[in-house]
């Protein structure tokens, strides 16, 4: 029988903070920054924003690490 993966926390406090200030940044290089690469960018952004807001990083578990308080 096949066991559910759920996704746990492994992003916290400072970890998780970092990440969802770089990923706003990002993406407002898309709207203050010249219509070049920074769309690029920006969308970029969207990945540490998503993993900050999600409190779940999907290479931690790879790598074997957590930044949550156990």
């Amino acid at each position: 029988r096949m066991q559910e993966q759920v996704m746990k926390a492994n992003v916290g406090g400072f970890d998780r903070v970092a990440r969802i200030v770089v990923g706003l940044v990002l993406l407002s290089l898309v709207v203050v920054g010249p219509k070049s690469l920074w769309g690029l960018v920006g969308q970029v952004g969207l990945v540490p924003l998503a993993t900050g807001l999600m409190r779940f990083c999907p290479f931690y578990p790879l790598l074997g690490i957590s930044s949550c308080p156990r």
